[in-house]
């Protein structure tokens, strides 16, 4: 005979499974836990469950499970018996109800028609954390969480972010980050909100689930490339599931990877998968070998390894999954999944956009073959000119043990780092304040024309200011007193002026290498150039527009997400850029994140040896790649060094005003005012043409920071160091380490 308890039981079960049917939807739950006042915290905290959690119920994501279900209904009846909902308070539940919905998105406020950038997916702060679906394995339908394809329609210019969209295979967004809930069970945190359930064991499996399972990746950003392969960010309490270690030891950080005869590399080799020949280290490819177009190859990033570098992501290593997920995604959407560092995402980011071969024409069997991609670097690396050789370079191996090459011999295309003391009327102002350059070193790529083969030498050319090379040339003639600005020549302090050929601002004093966009400076500045020799590309084309294009629009969009707009006025610009980054300081990360991408990108073009025993005069790993390409990095340094130089010449012909001192893409200017308005030439809100501009495109400038005049003579008197470069402090004025830079 049943027991009066297992009677109860009984009953129990039959009323959580009416409860099942007896929820009022997403939006009265809300409605009636704020009109009773508590918070999420306050509920999750009564059923035992997540905060999280609750704020996926009360969106739709997800659906309690009992027994919380049958508790949290009868919570929400006590409260609408205490809360009737008023007329206008009332909802039309929908005719169907939805496991999942879509996040509200952000506001999309950039405005300009060429920004291929994708909606941010809203902070946790402003839409609840996500939080692992309880009772759900399953995904939800591309339909429930991407934009409809009117609303993409409605910005032509977010192709990619359409593509996705519209491909079912990458349906769940290009990233997840892993993650174990309090319940034990490891969850998977996506793009837009969407948490999926993981039921991999192990690693091996956790990438079969990936591959065959999580729908993750991103469509190819050219015709001829490559889908990119999905990426896992491992977070600590995944590492320990799955057997990682929480942290490298010293010497595993020095190696880059974890022993091969760790546990879990063992498990992928019994599991027939494979590891790039970096190993298992903060950035670990795991694939197998592709059959026929079909490719089988997970990434994963481990952020307690460092594989987020705070130099470039912040605090982004140690933000929650769900925040992570973010900002990653809203990196991945707006420039490309991550490859690796900032700067190895740079580099593969110009392959991606300019594959190295494509598929070719029918031959006579109706077989494709793979065939050099038009504009591309193609597959198989180049030397590069002897000029153009950093030291230890193979090419100069015959070269005396200690000889020191000059200028005559290296090409020396640096960004810059000048100084000089100020003036006495200098000294009379009250201020130095900073301008700053909006991502200088792209604005210097921006149609510019760049090798793509070999080079050839020449002796005794014809300079060509349209052809791509390096150019040993005497511009030691050059005088900055006297300059052609335009159509007319005018007189300038030249003591005043900083050399525009070399990084120091000193005037050359003989023949030197320099890059095509620094001699057709000076001939632009009205000066004959007589090359003795050059290094020349015949092949040749705009290599960079498409990555400065897509690095440019993620910029713009970003920015703009964070209220700093492409058509505001001047003042208003001003206005947008105090306190920009506090307005939402997970996009603030995005927006370095992509900055380092253009620098490191342009480094990479000319990556120095890694230790890996290397010595003086043997090759390095990265000169086997094509996209190992140091006279392309010279030249963009070249024309964003000679458009910095052009906007100064400009603005002291027009003002009489001088630079005291240039860092990279940074210049202070003496004034007594304490802003960019209090000097720059304005006329009715319009700069001077070719001048400085206020705004936030690449090449304009934004305010860098305002110091006194007395700090920075303070500051050079306190250090004996006449010429300090004061760009360097100018932002916030904290001076530490002189001698290094700091």
């Amino acid at each position: 005979m049943p027991t009066e308890n297992d009677l109860f039981g009984a009953v129990d079960a039959l009323l959580e499974q009416v409860a099942q049917d007896d929820l009022p939807g997403p939006a009265e739950r809300k409605r009636l836990r704020e009109a009773a006042g508590l918070s999420q915290e306050q509920i999750a905290k009564a059923l035992k469950t997540r905060r999280e959690a609750v704020g996926n119920w009360e969106s739709g994501k997800t659906e309690p499970r009992p027994p919380k279900r049958a508790a949290y209904a009868r919570l929400l009846e006590g409260l609408a018996a205490r809360f009737p909902a008023s007329e206008s308070q009332a909802l039309p539940e929908p005719a169907v109800r939805e496991t999942f919905t879509s996040a509200p998105a952000a506001p999309e406020t950039f405005t300009s028609a060429s920004a291929q950038a994708a909606p941010v997916p809203p902070a946790p702060a402003a839409v609840q954390a996500p939080a692992r679906a309880e009772g759900s394995t399953t995904r939800p339908s591309s339909a429930s969480r991407r934009p409809s394809a009117k609303r993409t329609a409605k910005n032509p210019a977010k192709k990619a972010t359409a593509a996705a969209a519209a491909d079912p295979r990458f349906e769940n967004g290009p990233l997840a980050v892993v993650d174990v809930d309090t319940d034990g069970r490891v969850v998977a945190y996506c793009v837009g909100g969407l948490v999926l359930d993981v039921p991999a064991k192990s690693i091996p499996t956790l990438v079969e689930w990936t591959l065959r399972e999580a729908r993750l990746g991103q469509p190819k950003l050219s015709g001829p490339g490559k889908d990119a392969d999905p990426l896992l960010v491992l977070t600590e309490a995944a590492l320990e599931r799955y057997g990682l270690p929480v942290a490298l030891t010293q010497e595993e950080r020095l190696a880059g990877r974890i022993p091969e005869g760790h546990k879990v590399i063992k498990q992928l080799g019994r599991a027939d998968w494979k590891l790039t020949k970096r190993g298992f280290g903060p950035w670990a490819r795991i694939y197998r070998p592709a059959t026929g177009s079909e490719r089988a190859c997970v990434q994963l990033c481990i952020p307690s390894w460092h594989a987020l570098d705070s130099r470039h992501w912040g605090e982004a290593g140690q933000l929650p999954p769900a925040e992570l997920a973010r900002i990653l995604g809203v990196y991945a959407s707006r420039v490309m999944t991550p490859r690796g560092s900032t700067a190895v995402t740079g580099l593969e980011l110009m392959t991606a956009l300019h594959p190295p071969t494509r598929a070719s024409q029918p031959d006579a069997d109706g077989r494709r073959h793979p065939e050099h991609n038009p504009g591309s670097l193609g597959k198989d690396p180049v030397d590069c000119a002897p000029c153009e050789a950093p030291d230890g370079h193979p090419l100069l191996k015959d070269l005396p043990r200690f000889h020191v090459r000059g200028p005559a011999e290296k090409l020396f295309e640096e960004a810059y780092d000048w100084a000089r003391p100020l003036t006495d009327a200098e000294c009379m102002h009250r201020h130095l304040v900073g301008l700053d350059v909006n991502m200088a070193f792209a604005a210097g790529a921006n149609g510019l024309v760049v090798g793509l083969g070999a080079p050839t030498h020449v002796k005794q050319p014809l300079f060509d200011p349209k052809l791509p090379g390096s150019w040993l040339v005497d511009l030691s003639h050059v005088d900055l007193s006297r300059v052609r600005v335009g159509k007319e020549w005018v007189e300038l302090d030249g003591a005043l002026l900083p050399s525009p050929f070399t990084p120091k601002g000193e005037r050359p004093e003989g023949p030197a290498w320099y890059a095509t966009p620094t001699v057709a400076y000076a001939q632009e500045l009205g000066y004959e150039v007589r090359p003795i020799e050059a290094w020349v590309r015949y092949d040749n084309g705009r290599y960079l527009d498409g990555w400065y294009n897509r690095l440019r629009d993620a910029y713009l969009a970003t920015m703009a997400d964070l209220g700093v707009h492409a058509d505001l006025a001047p003042a208003d610009f001003l206005a947008a850029m105090d306190g920009w980054r506090q307005r939402d300081p997970q996009l603030a990360i995005v927006v370095d994140a992509i900055k380092a991408t253009v620098k490191g990108g342009l480094g990479k073009l000319r990556e120095r040896p890694r230790g890996e025993g290397w010595r003086p005069g043997e090759p390095w790993r990265a000169l086997s790649r094509p996209t190992w390409r140091p006279d392309i990095r010279a030249a963009v340094i070249s024309r964003t060094r000679i458009n910095f130089h052009r906007k100064i010449v400009k603005h002291a012909a027009f003002t009489g005003q001088y630079p005291v001192a240039i860092l990279s893409d940074c210049v202070v200017y003496a004034t007594d005012g304490t802003g960019p308005l209090d000097f720059l030439p304005y006329r009715d809100g319009k700069p001077l043409p070719g001048g400085f501009k206020l705004g936030i495109n690449p090449g304009l400038v934004k305010h860098e920071g305002t110091q006194t005049v007395l700090w920075g003579e303070e500051v050079r008197e306190r250090f004996s160091a006449p010429e300090l470069n004061l760009a360097r402090y100018i932002k916030d004025g904290t001076v530490t380490d002189v001698d290094s830079g700091e």
